[in-house]
């Protein structure tokens, strides 16, 4: 329980030194402040959907005040490595708050960090609204999903931690919070790994799948909270994960795996080149890119749909008045909510078993005919 305590501890000392609560004001007045029109509610939801440099709770539409968690800004530059908090653009995405480190001026347009030529005093864009007079920099900041990933890294490390000190101390029995574990890491074993890698092989695996698992059920359950996380609808999370699971059954497959993909026997020689490269092509992009795709389009539909239906309260605001707009927007939204924690999970059921499916046909042992 001390262990416990102190990992809690820890836990809460790590967040608040990466993050900072913050307000500031902006030049805007009230009318601009409000989101009630179909293109800024369009507008909105995108920009909920994208990664961004802060925590934007919400904004008082009569002072202006933006309040929120600002997150440290990491960024390669021409004069090399700057570091501040992302408070330092006042909530700005426009381009329009310059942030000087030394002789470096950034600006942060559409959740992009750019940086000014040497006598720009302001950020000049063209006919398509692509910056003229400013260029990319290298970012590696703390972004929210950044954030989010390293959270749920933590989460796990101290849960399965616990679990794995239980074990070692000859516990049969969990506590706490690990009798809530152990049930989950018995039913992605039995219903997932043995099934499809098999008995003997099934251990290698284990420590991935859970992993996977876990880290994308945990993201998914994160992007219910209010704080506005879409990790796992970032697809370059998703492509990232695939990839870990294409990597893996590829260096893993047998001689065997390999013969029947280069090599397949039972068919006309003249087939074999061919259906060698479909094998290859559905290996190494049809199957990552069905993991990816698949993550990735349900749960950024998920956070569509609950965004567009809280938003019918503004846009039914006219034709059924304040009351039944919002009523019928909490119901419908709540609705969806309780579908989200049950896809929160199926997806990363989903994701898990397919990746211990693909797997399992790369270690399996072909019977010799």
């Amino acid at each position: 329980m001390m262990v416990a305590k102190k990992s809690i501890k820890l836990l809460v000392v790590f967040v608040l030194a990466l993050t900072s609560f913050t307000a500031f004001a902006q030049d805007d007045t009230v009318e601009n402040n409000l989101i009630d029109s179909p293109e800024e509610i369009r507008a909105y939801i995108a920009h909920h959907l994208k990664d961004s440099h802060d925590f934007h709770l919400y904004t008082n539409n009569k002072t202006g005040v933006h309040y929120g968690f600002s997150l440290p800004v990491i960024v390669w530059t021409n004069d090399g490595l700057k570091t501040f908090m992302s408070s330092a653009f006042q909530h700005d995405d426009n381009g329009t708050v310059i942030v000087e480190k030394d002789e470096t001026k950034l600006v942060k347009y559409h959740s992009k960090i750019y940086e000014l030529e040497n006598n720009a005093t302001s950020l000049n864009l063209d006919e398509a609204a692509h910056p003229t007079n400013a260029k990319r920099v290298i970012d590696f900041s703390i972004t929210k999903s950044v954030f989010g990933m390293i959270f749920t890294g933590l989460i796990m490390l101290l849960a399965f931690g616990g679990l794995a000190r239980g074990y070692k101390k000859g516990k049969t029995i969990p506590k706490g919070f690990s009798r809530v574990l152990e049930p989950l890491v018995i039913y992605v074993r039995d219903e997932i790994a043995r099934p499809n890698i098999g008995e003997k092989k099934y251990r290698k695996f284990m420590g991935f799948l859970l992993t996977v698992f876990f880290f994308i059920w945990i993201l998914n359950m994160l992007g219910l909270t209010p704080f506005g996380f879409n990790v796992t609808g970032q697809i370059a999370v998703t492509a990232c994960l695939a990839i870990f699971t294409m990597v893996i059954y590829l260096v893993s497959g047998t001689k065997d795996f390999w013969a029947h993909t280069l090599w397949m026997p039972g068919v006309p020689y003249i087939l074999r080149p061919i259906l060698a490269v479909i094998e290859l092509v559905g290996f190494i992009l049809i199957k990552p890119f069905s993991l990816l795709l698949r993550l990735f389009a349900n749960i950024t539909a998920g956070h569509f749909i609950v965004m567009s239906l809280i938003a019918l309260m503004v846009t039914l605001k006219a034709s059924f008045g304040p009351v039944v707009s919002t009523g019928m927007s909490l119901v419908l939204a709540l609705f969806i909510m309780f579908i989200e924690i049950l896809v929160a999970f199926l997806q990363a059921f989903i994701f898990t078993m397919l990746s211990s499916l693909f797997i399992g046909m790369a270690v399996e042992e072909h019977d010799e005919h």
